[in-house]
């Protein structure tokens, strides 16, 4: 028996679209971050990229439990003395509505250029509409 390789050019991308209306953020982005690296496919290999693109549509609509709106803070440094900006994630969803989404998938994703590529194929969009019909996504159930 033979032990099976997955090799770049044989890896097939399918297209998937996520509502995000209603749905919990940290369930949702497993869920992507489970598809953006291929696991859910029986060739999966951990050093290839084999997993299919994702469009989230109504990121602005996602869900959090408890008081995690005002309590989550997400920090930046500017390099600076005195650099360090937090901004919470009710303020984070008013200014980036999209953001959220994808760092709570980036967080998921390896940290090499391996999880930089898979990110690149996660689209998040505000509301309904997005440009990609002519790739026919499949709806992916959660």
């Amino acid at each position: 028996m033979k032990t099976f390789i997955t090799k770049p050019a044989e890896v097939e991308r399918n297209w998937h679209i996520v509502d995000a209306q209603g749905q919990t953020l940290g369930r949702l982005a497993s869920r992507i971050a489970t598809v953006l690296r291929g696991k859910h496919k029986p060739g999966f290999s951990p050093s290839v990229d084999c997993g299919d693109y994702v469009i989230v549509i109504n990121a602005e609509k996602i869900h959090v439990t408890g008081r995690r709106l005002d309590q989550k803070v997400y920090y930046r440094h500017s390099g600076y003395p005195g650099g360090l900006t937090e901004i919470t994630l009710r303020e984070q969803l008013d200014k980036f509505p999209t953001r959220p989404v994808e760092l709570a998938v980036k967080g998921m994703l390896p940290k090499n250029k391996l999880g930089r590529r898979m990110l690149k194929k996660l689209k998040v969009y505000v509301g309904e509409e997005h440009p990609h019909q002519a790739q026919q996504p499949v709806p992916m159930e959660l």
